[in-house]
């Protein structure tokens, strides 16, 4: 048996050739003109002389040019390896060097580190660099244009026999512990999952999606690009995310899905001018990256008038593992329950099961979503994957109707003064505030206590408190031992590509 992910592509292409596939600005490609770009890079890359098997590496925003190469990339059994572009020279070197890639496809706006990286780099031989100008087949002295490696290649058009198992992309952990990792995903990982996102959670509809999401992050990839292709839908590309153009993107192409992680959706439901956009076509929200506050996603709700769903998962479950469904009732503050053909467990700190409702454990998790394992980290596969259950390091619990709650991070969770503290607790209460628009709530060394709480805030445009104001909130709401001892109040707090608040700089 084969398999290979850019089946996907394929299928689509052959069977509503005509049907958009992708929306950038002025820019509309088809499917049938997308595939056979992808089968021209396929090509582009067997006459460089990568051969099957080989990684390719991707420093690419949201443009075509990142889906092209994507499955171009699968059609020569070349795994792929997508990098957040704002990395740095240093760390895209180390990623380019560990992951073994022997090519790297660089967007022009990022040519300067990406070169620095790769004239360092010795086993990465071919720099192809992308351009937003598709005539331009010009690139810089050592370097090839993509535009001209497609124009001037014969197109792949049989898909390599892939086996289900074989490794298709490597995505990178953000490595809030040690250097980052590349999780393996299979052809199966992530055919199987973009096929349960779009027939199954989304009821399979040609859906008009906005990807701001960076697709070289799992959720934005897996979601809202192989999901959507698998579909048969539309994507409308944001390269960029800001509420206003995104509000103006569903307007202008009717979008019938988003999908995006809290702090979107916190700007949109406070952006002041969202009444002059008619969003009335939008029909499926999703949430993931991080956990959704219950405030903003009742708000988001009512004023919208949609039904936010959140999911859960990690870049080693390719990634969705878990999400509230459109056919019941969802729990507003859960992650749902796992997909089909997923199993999920609660474990202690002794490894035992957990089996009682609202007691807490760290999510391990076992089906065909789990990655083969970190790519040359066999000592840290012989923990992390045990007898076939992946362990997460998320803490949570689980409710008699078997929905899952992120209580927080297993290395996130606070001990003070002996007692299990976990910021996310917190950080609900601190979300209800009325003047607080971004929270995050971090343990600081403390020498009688072992560690004390500190919450760290932004306020909403226009609103105030002082320390004391919130921390005197915090105890009407919270137990004695779980308030935030102190606050420090910020403009703004420091997030990631995908805008998820970033506690490891917060702890720095």
């Amino acid at each position: 048996m084969t398999l290979n992910l850019a089946t996907l592509l394929r299928e689509t292409a052959a069977t509503d050739p005509s049907r958009p596939a992708i929306v950038l600005g002025d820019v509309t490609l088809s499917y049938a003109m997308l595939h056979g770009m992808a089968q021209r890079f396929g090509g582009g890359l067997a006459k460089l002389g990568i051969h099957r098997g080989q990684h390719v590496a991707l420093m690419l925003p949201n443009v075509p040019h990142f889906t092209i190469a994507y499955f171009g990339a699968h059609y020569a059994a070349a795994p792929v390896v997508p990098l957040n572009v704002l990395l740095t020279a240093d760390e895209i070197a180390y990623h380019l060097e560990d992951s073994d890639s022997v090519a790297l496809v660089v967007w022009e706006g990022f040519y300067e580190q990406a070169r620095k990286a790769f004239d360092r780099v010795g086993t990465c031989k071919h720099l192809i660099v992308a351009k937003a100008d598709r005539a331009d087949v010009t690139a810089p002295e050592g370097a090839v244009s993509m535009t001209a490696l497609i124009g001037g290649a014969e197109p792949i058009t049989d898909l390599p026999p892939t086996m289900p198992d074989d490794t298709a992309v490597i995505l990178y952990t953000s490595g809030t512990t040690g250097r980052p990792k590349g999780a393996e995903l299979t052809h199966f990982n992530l055919f199987y999952n973009a096929d349960y996102m779009s027939n199954r959670l989304l009821g399979g509809s040609r859906n008009v999606a906005l990807v701001c999401l960076p697709l070289f992050h799992s959720f934005g990839q897996t979601v809202m690009q192989n999901g959507t292709l698998r579909a048969g839908g539309t994507m409308v590309l944001m390269p960029r995310f800001d509420p206003e153009g995104a509000l103006g993107l569903i307007a202008k192409h009717r979008v019938t899905l988003f999908a995006g992680v809290p702090t979107m959706y916190f700007a949109l439901l406070h952006y002041p001018e969202s009444s002059k956009f008619d969003t009335s076509c939008l029909e499926k929200c999703v949430s993931g990256g991080s956990a959704m506050p219950v405030e903003v996603m009742r708000a988001f709700d009512e004023k919208f008038s949609v039904n936010v769903l959140e999911g859960y998962g990690l870049s080693e479950t390719s990634p969705v593992a878990s999400f509230n469904r459109m056919d019941r009732p969802k729990k507003a503050g859960s992650i749902g329950l796992p997909i089909e053909g997923v199993e999920f467990r609660l474990e202690d700190a002794e490894g035992k099961v957990v089996t009682e409702t609202g007691v807490p454990g760290e999510i391990c998790i076992k089906g065909h979503n789990v990655m083969k394992g970190y790519y040359k980290r066999p000592e840290v596969n012989a923990t992390s994957i045990v007898d076939g259950w992946f362990h997460s390091g998320d803490v949570g619990t689980r409710d008699d109707d078997g929905f899952y709650f992120i209580v927080d991070r297993k290395k996130d969770m606070i001990i003070r003064g002996g007692f299990n503290v976990y910021p996310r607790e917190i950080e609900e209460v601190l979300y209800a505030h009325p003047a607080i628009g971004e929270a995050a709530v971090i343990g600081i060394p403390h020498e009688s206590h072992g560690e004390e709480v500190k919450a760290i805030v932004a306020f909403k445009p226009g609103q105030s408190a002082t320390p004391e104001d919130i921390i005197a909130y915090c105890k009407e709401h919270l137990a004695a031992y779980k308030y935030p001892r102190q606050v420090e109040i910020r403009d703004a707090l420091p997030k990631g590509p995908t805008g998820k608040i970033l506690k490891r700089e917060l702890r720095d």
